[in-house]
């Protein structure tokens, strides 16, 4: 399955609460990306919670786009990404 980073901009900053109303709201998330085959592995948030960074596995950007769009979540770029790990070379 292919892998994906995900930018996306929050104008107001992002606003997940750390309880379980935001827990909830990730698994509502999760659960909702399923129908597309598509993994939200997890995210990078700038500190200031405006940026996010988020890794996908999905079959394409399009199942990606459309998940976000039922999940009502911005996209500014999708770039298929492969890892490159330092500790390969060892």
């Amino acid at each position: 399955m292919p892998r994906y980073v995900v930018e996306r901009s929050f104008p107001d900053g992002l606003q997940i609460p750390m309880d379980e109303n935001g827990a909830r709201t990730c698994l509502t998330v999760v659960e909702s990306n399923a129908a597309d085959e598509v993994t939200w592995v997890h995210s990078y948030v700038s500190i200031d919670k405006k940026k996010s960074f988020c890794i996908y596995d999905g079959p394409s950007p399009e199942a990606i786009r459309r998940t976000a769009s039922r999940n009502k979540l911005p996209i500014e770029h999708i770039t298929e990404v492969r890892i490159l790990d330092p500790y390969f070379y060892k």
